[in-house]
Formats: structure tokens, C-alpha cells, sequence
């Protein structure tokens, strides 16, 4: 499907403090939503997790819709932007898992946030007022040797299997991105949030439930606590809140300015990791995160007249 960018597109606010605010939350919740996947390994495959983190996700959006009275089935030529962007978002999640087979998790961390460079590229091609600048790109450059450092500088001698597994990972990347700017440059800018992310979900479940059934996930235990408080934790607050959180921001804000922040996502990552599993947190993580910052703070420079 191709979807091409039109008058009927808002522009874009500049990101004031209550946005960057919102981003660093989300950013917060999506780092720890790392290590509650890792908690509920040992108890429940990585694609059966991801049918019940969007089932339940599913679940509670449509308990929201229902109290709020917000109508979802109404006609409004989301339908087509929906599936795709459901197929996309299930697409997503199986390359990441089973990327995961393959590489390390440091490493997919790493490629799996390339998304921002997708989104800053395709924004800048394809949606009006949304070009970077050379400074701005020097800020995600910035923001992305951060990460690198924070995360550690890959080996280079990995196998073609690792390699495999990072290009699924930069793979899941470029879905992510090609959501958010089909999200931007479709019907679906005017639409609810929550419409957005119930079709993310609805179509995603099956999608992760076939790639469960084609790798022959099953669980042989019953799951822990640990393991049902995070897929509580995945589905509830990250697939039924955060997610309906970021759609609203993506409506009204710059996608390319808003892609930028997620490269903080894996530093909080890093940082749950050592608090909950006693990751060691490394020397360079005190200069990655002056990096971040400082890149973010380039991105989000206002343009002069």
C-alpha cells in the first residue's frame, strides 16, 4: 500500500517540557519492559509473551473505549492504514524475537534503535516541515554514539549467525520506523489513539500467534509470579498505556524529533538491568548519557526564521 502525504496532514508542534517529559517516561517504562521480558524467558517463550502482551493490551483498550463511550467502528478510511500498520507491528516483534535467537541482547539493542535514522530519513522525504538539519543530524549521530558507548563497543568478530541476527534486528528497526511515519502520513493522523492502537493489536496477535505455532513455542510449566507480573507489566501499562500515550504524541508532534528520544529507551534499559539482574554498568555509560543528552538537545534545536 502506498500512502503518500497530504494537505490534510497537522503539522507538527514544537516539542515543549510537557512533551519531553511524557517521551522520558515512555522511555523509562519501554527500558524496564526489556528486563520483564528477560524475568518471564525462563517460564514463557518470547512470541507466546508477545500474544498475550497484545491480547491483553487488546482487552484493556477496548474496556477504555467502552467507558469512555469512544467510537471505534465508525467509517472514517482508516481501515487499509490500520492492517498495514498492524501487519507492520506484528512484523516487528517477531524480527525482534527471533533476532534475539541469534545475536546478543546488548547487540540487539543497539540495531534494533536504528529506528530513529529510518523515521529522521523517510520524515524528512516524505512529510512536509519535517527536514532535518545538519546540526540536527549531528545531534542523532550523537545520540547513536551514545547508545554505542553505553551499550559497548560490538566485537567484530562475530559469527554469520550474529550477524544474521543483527540484520533482523535492523530489519524490526525500519518496521518500527515505517509504522510511526505511515502512523504521521495516513488517515490514521486524525484518528483516535486508541483506534491506531487497537489495530496494531487486533492484527498483531495472530500475526505472533503463527510465528509461535511455526517455531513450536509452548510452555511446560505453569509461570511463576515473576513471569505473570511481567506479562501483567507488558500487557497493562506497556501495551495498554504507554502505546496509546506515544500514538497521541506522534498526531501532534514532529515523528522524526519524537524517534529521537527512544535512544533513551536503552539506557534506562541498562540501568533497570543493573538495579533488577545486576547487569555491571560499564565506565563509558557516565559519557554516553552527556551524549544523549546533548545530541537530543540538537534535534530538538527550534529553527530560526
Amino acid at each position: 500500500m502506498t500512502v503518500r502525504a497530504s494537505e490534510g496532514v497537522p503539522s507538527a508542534k514544537t516539542l515543549d517540557s510537557t512533551a519531553v517529559t511524557i517521551m522520558v517516561m515512555l522511555c523509562m517504562s519501554w527500558g524496564l519492559n526489556q528486563v520483564a521480558v528477560k524475568l518471564a524467558l525462563p517460564d514463557v517463550p518470547p512470541l507466546i509473551q508477545g500474544v498475550v502482551r497484545s491480547s491483553g493490551g487488546l482487552l484493556m483498550v477496548m474496556v477504555w473505549v467502552w467507558w469512555r463511550r469512544i467510537p471505534l467502528l465508525t467509517r472514517d478510511g482508516t481501515l487499509r492504514a490500520g492492517l498495514a500498520v498492524g501487519l507492520l507491528f506484528g512484523l516487528e516483534f517477531v524480527l525482534v524475537f527471533q533476532g534475539l535467537r541469534f545475536t546478543t541482547a546488548s547487540r540487539a539493542g543497539l540495531f534494533l534503535y536504528t529506528a530513529p535514522f529510518f523515521v529522521a530519513l523517510g520524515a524528512s522525504w516524505l512529510i512536509p516541515g519535517e527536514k532535518l538539519s545538519a546540526l540536527q543530524w549531528g545531534g542523532l549521530l550523537l545520540c547513536f554514539a551514545g547508545l554505542v558507548a553505553a551499550i559497548g563497543v560490538p566485537d567484530p568478530h562475530v559469527t554469520p549467525e550474529v550477524l544474521f541476527g543483527d540484520g533482523l534486528l535492523v530489519a524490526a528497526g525500519a518496521a518500527w520506523a515505517i509504522t510511526t511515519l505511515l502512523i504521521k502520513m495516513s488517515r490514521l493522523a486524525t484518528a483516535r489513539p486508541e483506534k491506531t492502537l487497537a489495530y496494531q493489536l487486533a492484527v498483531s496477535v495472530p500475526v505472533m500467534a503463527l510465528g509461535a505455532l511455526v517455531m513450536g513455542e509452548h510452555i511446560n510449566h505453569a509461570p511463576g509470579m515473576v513471569a505473570l507480573s511481567s506479562l501483567g507489566y507488558q500487557a497493562f501499562w506497556i501495551t495498554g498505556l504507554t502505546y496509546v500515550i506515544w500514538f497521541g504524541m506522534v498526531k501532534d508532534y514532529s515523528a522524526s524529533r519524537l524517534s529521537a528520544f527512544t535512544f533513551l529507551s536503552p539506557l534506562f534499559g541498562v540501568v533497570a538491568g543493573f538495579v533488577i539482574l545486576g547487569d555491571p554498568i560499564t565506565p563509558p555509560f557516565a559519557a554516553a548519557v552527556a551524549l544523549v543528552v546533548l545530541g537530543l538537545l540538537l534535534v530538538n534545536r527550534p529553527r530560526r526564521a
